[in-house]
């Protein structure tokens, strides 16, 4: 079988494009290991199947009644829709649907690690961060501060240190800082409270 052939390379074309997008998204949306693509090619031909199913009906009704020749505009826009905006959309929308709560409780998150739920939401928190030799650094998790994800190290960079109490309380900014990046061989646990 000669691939090549323009009519097998269309069809593969078609059958890949959407899902490899729709993969390519939900993986910079989720954190995860690098996917190797050359062991998910039924993954993609799946996800582009899905992807044709459910805009079924637009692509029979852009194909009916000579539509291609006398809106060739909106026919390119349709095509382009299925092909290549809405496979941008669907992971979006179904990470939407898992974090709502009726369908939330009755699948396993996406998300597999806390670290990533948590930092995920890019919310400001106070933290307070213990070392493996037992220090505690406390500051301002917020808009400039920054986590990294999986499949990378777990470091955090906490944009304003703090002064702590011995009972933990936050006393003070540290004069001068301009923040502290701490790695993961160093962290045993990160504590976190809200800010107001």
């Amino acid at each position: 079988m000669d691939i090549w052939q323009i009519d097998r390379l269309t069809l593969f074309l078609l059958l890949f494009i959407p899902g490899f997008i729709s993969l390519k998204v939900y993986d910079l949306l989720v954190p995860s290991e690098p996917r190797d693509f050359s062991k998910s090619v039924f993954e993609v031909i799946g996800y582009s199947a899905l992807n044709f199913a459910a805009l079924s009906w637009l692509i029979v009704l852009v194909h009916a009644n000579g539509f291609p020749a006398a809106h060739s505009t909106l026919y390119l826009l349709a095509i382009s829709f299925v092909l290549f905006i809405a496979p941008v959309l669907w992971p979006g929308l179904w990470l939407k649907l898992c974090s709502w709560p009726p369908v939330a409780r009755r699948l396993v998150s996406p998300v597999r690690k806390p670290w990533d739920y948590v930092f995920g939401k890019r919310e400001s928190y106070w933290v307070i961060v213990h070392l493996k030799d037992g220090r505690r650094v406390g500051g301002r998790f917020d808009t400039q501060s920054f986590a990294s994800s999986s499949p990378a190290e777990h470091e955090i960079y906490l944009e304003q240190i703090w002064k702590l109490s011995d009972d933990g309380d936050f006393l003070a900014p540290v004069e001068y800082s301009k923040g502290m990046i701490i790695l993961e061989k160093d962290i045993v646990a990160v504590e976190l409270f809200g800010v107001e």
